[in-house]
């Protein structure tokens, strides 16, 4: 069992940046992928960025490559999310995922591909 705890979400204005960190705990050494998800009200849950752990591959939808960043966090098993120049359009609720082996042949940017999600964190952009 993993727990995700997401932070940093927050109201920033558009052209802002807000940095989204997410904390594992548990059985964490299972892990082998983490991710961000968003969902925003009437709108599907849709995929964000990812990265591999022991590699740091990195995948990005096309709404945020070039703008947002994910990395691992080197002091301990978590990752960040660093949003630039926002837009209003990413305002959403946005879930820390992890994923282990057992979903290792499952698209990154599919839901099934993880087995842990965190609570969420809220991220408005609007001035």
């Amino acid at each position: 069992q993993v727990q995700l705890v997401e932070s940093g979400g927050g109201l920033v204005q558009p052209g802002g940046s807000l940095r989204l960190s997410c904390s594992a705990s548990g059985r964490a050494r299972e892990i082998v992928k983490m991710g961000w998800f968003r969902q925003a009200p009437g709108k599907e849950r849709e995929f964000v960025a990812s990265i591999v752990w022991t590699r740091s591959n990195t995948y990005y939808s096309d709404f945020v490559k070039g703008r947002f960043t994910i990395s691992r966090d080197n002091a301990k098993i978590a990752v960040l999310l660093q949003m630039n120049s926002l837009k209003p359009e990413d305002t959403a609720e946005y879930f820390c995922v992890a994923g282990t082996l057992s979903r290792r042949n499952i698209p990154m940017t599919s839901n099934d591909a993880y087995d842990y999600w965190g609570q969420g964190t809220q991220v408005t952009v609007s001035s």
